[in-house]
């Protein structure tokens, strides 16, 4: 039997309105297949790259060391080392590569960190940033490693010391002292000794009570950054409890 011709017309526009909303809901699965894609571009990379223990090989990387028997050293009245404000870090002031608005950030990131514990603030110290660039420089044109001075020699250590590698353009000075908070949840109010020291260390420099002081540099190393902050009076002495 066949169909009316005003009930044919009806038919077909049922169909041409379902081909529509088909056509329309495929469209909006591609589109959100898209957005995903897109996301998941974006994202991976960053994702790719971060560990969240910070000890990724060629990702992340970290150190910390402190002087031996260095505990009790204070070098501010020694010629040459002086202080300044985030808000006078300005132009060659900082003493290092950072700019100001890096130097700002390591010394909120360091402050908000010791604020958590109820310690003082550190100071910015362009003499210890000097100090810090000069071994920043050192690395990326020598071994481009992660290599702590020595105990002696020309390039003895003098002060505590914080590393940082990262992959550059995906980590920053900021990304630094975010690895090393991490280690917060490895320290358990212990005193510092050779078997904590490894897990936690970083941490505890960055809230020990007797520093005063901090001096950091960066340096770009291939496709790597290097972030050296040095420490006065140094932390993490064996035997010690941060706070």
């Amino acid at each position: 039997m066949g169909i009316a011709p005003q009930a044919r017309r009806q038919y077909c526009v049922e169909i041409h309105t379902n081909r529509e909303e088909e056509a329309m809901t495929e469209v909006k699965m591609h589109k959100a297949i898209f957005a995903y894609v897109l996301v998941a571009i974006i994202l991976v990379p960053v994702s790719f790259d971060r560990d969240p223990a910070g000890r990724s090989p060629g990702l992340i990387l970290s150190w910390t060391e402190s002087r031996a028997g260095a505990g009790n050293s204070d070098l501010s009245g020694k010629a040459g080392l002086h202080n300044s404000r985030p808000s006078d870090a300005k132009g060659g002031s900082i003493g290092s590569h950072l700019t100001p608005l890096e130097v700002r950030q390591l010394l909120a990131s360091h402050n908000r960190a010791r604020e958590e514990v109820g310690l003082s603030p550190l100071v910015w110290s362009n003499v210890l940033a000097a100090y810090a660039q000069k071994w920043a420089d050192h690395l990326a044109s020598t071994s481009g490693l992660m290599e702590h001075r020595p105990h002696s020699g020309r390039w003895k250590q003098e002060h505590g010391e914080n590393l940082f590698m990262g992959t550059a353009g995906y980590y920053g000075v900021a990304d630094a002292v975010i690895a090393w908070e991490r280690e917060k949840n490895a320290y358990h109010g212990r005193v510092i000794d050779q078997s904590n020291v490894h897990d936690c260390g970083h941490y505890t420099q960055l809230i020990w009570k007797n520093t005063k002081r901090i001096g950091c540099a960066k340096v770009r190393c291939e496709d790597h950054i290097i972030v050296v902050c040095n420490y006065d009076p140094p932390g993490n002495v064996l035997g010690q409890t941060p706070y």
